[in-house]
This record gives C-alpha cells, sequence and structure tokens, in this order.
C-alpha cells in the first residue's frame, strides 16, 4: 500500500470514529492517535496546538502524542506561529535552518504543519508533525494531512 493510500484510509477511518462527536477535544486526540500510530516511528509528535479564543494571536498546545510539548506559541513564532499567521501548510525538511524555530523537544529535525479550519473558514488550531529523520515528510504527506484537517470540523 503507498502513502497515498495509507492517507485515503486513515481519513475513511477518523471520519467514522468521529462521526456524530460533538467535542473538538475528543476529535481532535482521535486524530493524533491515529495519525501517530500509523506512521511510527516517523511521527515523533503528533499534535494539535489550538487557537486560544481568551489570548488574541496565540496557539495552546491541545492533543498529542509524544514528548512534552510547547504549551504556547505566539503567531509568527517558530513553525507552528507562521502557519497560524499565514494559514498554509509548511514542510520544513530541517527545522534547524528554520528562523525563529522553537525547539519543544531537540530531538526534532524536521516537520509538517497543517492549518485546521472550522465551519466557518476560520482558523481553529494547527496539527503539528516532528520527526527525528531529516527530510521526512513531502508533498503526499502534506496533502494527506490537509485532507484529514479538513474532516475534522465538518465530519
Amino acid at each position: 500500500m503507498d502513502k497515498a493510500e495509507i492517507y485515503r484510509d486513515l481519513k475513511a477511518e477518523i471520519q467514522s470514529v468521529v462521526a456524530g462527536e460533538t467535542s473538538v477535544t475528543a476529535r481532535y486526540a482521535t486524530a493524533a492517535c491515529i495519525l501517530a500510530q500509523a506512521f511510527q516511528p516517523r511521527f515523533f509528535w503528533t499534535g494539535f496546538y489550538v487557537v486560544d479564543p481568551l489570548k488574541a494571536r496565540e496557539l495552546v498546545v491541545g492533543p498529542y502524542q509524544g514528548t512534552l510539548g510547547c504549551l504556547r506559541i505566539p503567531f509568527g513564532k517558530g513553525v507552528c506561529g507562521h502557519v497560524a499567521a499565514s494559514e498554509e501548510p509548511i514542510i520544513v525538511a530541517d527545522v534547524h535552518e528554520f528562523p525563529g524555530h522553537i525547539a519543544c523537544d531537540s530531538a526534532s529535525n524536521s516537520e509538517i504543519v497543517v492549518p485546521v479550519f472550522d465551519a466557518e473558514g476560520r482558523l481553529a488550531a494547527v496539527l503539528d508533525v516532528d520527526s527525528t529523520d531529516y527530510d521526512a515528510f513531502d508533498a503526499e504527506d502534506e496533502a494527506g494531512l490537509v485532507g484529514i484537517c479538513e474532516i475534522l470540523l465538518t465530519a
């Protein structure tokens, strides 16, 4: 099975499991768990940073699988903050080369971050996946993760 097929299957699985679930936390926790299990050990850290409704332009750690994550990330800071500000996915082959990278865990060497939008099209969170490998993510990962993020708050 190729990676695109794996992502299609994971999307269907996540959609099935979260169907009818009203808790956003439960939806994010389910997606983080399923993704981390499917792609370990390549996915070293898999989780969500949620837009904090009480603090303008700040992300707060949400459900995740992996080592300790950063608790808060301002929009525009690090890879997750960059995606929160730009609302565009990004693949970083070497996080140590990314200007302003926030090292939540020094074992992380590459990263992919994808925005999550609510039903009204507003940024709700970002999905952050880190790897201990350099250049661990590609366009297939981006397409697969974007597809999964598209259904998280609408399924």
